[in-house]
């Protein structure tokens, strides 16, 4: 679902860098509402086990495979301003370390699935889940993984892409599968996390334990998880191909942790394990320095 640079138009990834800088600053202004001290830590190891979930892709049909987009996920767990800060910094981290979606692409990311990805996939837990918890929760894992991919059709479409019908409406149903897929992953994932700390959020003192499993969920994904991943493309990488844009997509920098391996190892494995670590660390350092400064100024 990461747009790479090469795809969108200019005026089409520059709006929406612009539109996606004011955004988050707003998502952090609100979160500073509803966050304690002791949350940082929460923020932190959500943000990297659903790093480690988005590393492993899952066939969903014809050639294609999906992954976990997480934005449901962080916000019925974080509320959904703490988690489109969360998304925000998985994504810059991914873009400027990992080479997975484009830099002046960034802001488009960040818009779908950041942005009115979190909070779409937030909406029916809002509105449901006091007596329909799970369903909500479901719901919103669909929701989020639809809005997501219906907006970077669109801003395809809008710089230009020309969108065959029967192209998008085979794409559209391969989204449609990783969107039930996604509402069946979080509801687990959420389900297994309220078990931990029915009140996790509110009473974030308690949950040392339920940090520590999650983090070793997201070490174990990260690492032998990874090697276990579909090689299949994402829906995006399916689509492009099809539309015969995939020779668009260009990288402005390389880094030595491009495609999540670590060249430094030759044994294949190493590479990907070592990468993973890495990612979870830079995860956690970021998502936790950034509800760490946005706790200072709720206090302050």
């Amino acid at each position: 679902m990461h747009i790479p640079d090469g795809f969108l138009s200019t005026p089409v990834w520059a709006a929406l860098n612009a539109t996606s800088a004011v955004s988050v600053g707003m998502a952090a202004r609100r979160a500073e509402r509803g966050m304690a001290e002791g949350t940082v830590p929460l923020l932190g190891v959500m943000g990297a086990f659903v790093f480690a979930a988005q590393m492993i892709n899952f066939p969903v049909g014809l050639g294609t495979s999906g992954h976990l987009l997480g934005g449901a996920l962080l916000g019925c767990t974080l509320g959904p301003w703490a988690a489109a800060v969360v998304m925000t910094a998985i994504l810059v981290v991914q873009s400027l370390v990992f080479q997975d979606g484009g830099l002046l692409a960034l802001g488009a990311n960040v818009f779908n699935m950041a942005i009115l990805g979190v909070l779409s996939g937030y909406l029916p837990f809002h509105l449901w889940g006091h007596r329909w918890r799970r369903p909500a929760v479901f719901a919103g894992g669909v929701l989020s993984v639809l809005t997501a991919s219906f907006l970077a059709l669109l801003e395809l479409r809008l710089s230009g892409v020309p969108m065959p019908t029967a192209v998008v409406g085979v794409s559209a149903g391969l989204f449609a599968i990783s969107a039930v897929l996604e509402g069946a992953i979080t509801v687990t994932v959420f389900s297994a996390v309220e078990r931990m700390n029915a009140r996790w959020v509110h009473t974030p003192q308690n949950a040392g334990r339920g940090l520590g499993l999650i983090a070793a969920a997201a070490a174990l994904m990260a690492t032998a998880g990874a090697i276990l991943a579909s090689s299949f493309p994402d829906g995006l990488e399916k689509l492009a191909e099809n539309l015969g844009i995939d020779g668009r997509a260009r990288t402005l920098f390389e880094t030595p942790l491009s495609d999540y391996e670590l060249q430094s190892f030759d044994n294949p494995w190493m590479r990907k394990a070592a990468a993973g670590v890495l990612g979870l660390a830079f995860i956690y350092a970021l998502c936790a320095a950034l509800g760490g400064m946005i706790s200072r100024r709720r206090s302050g």
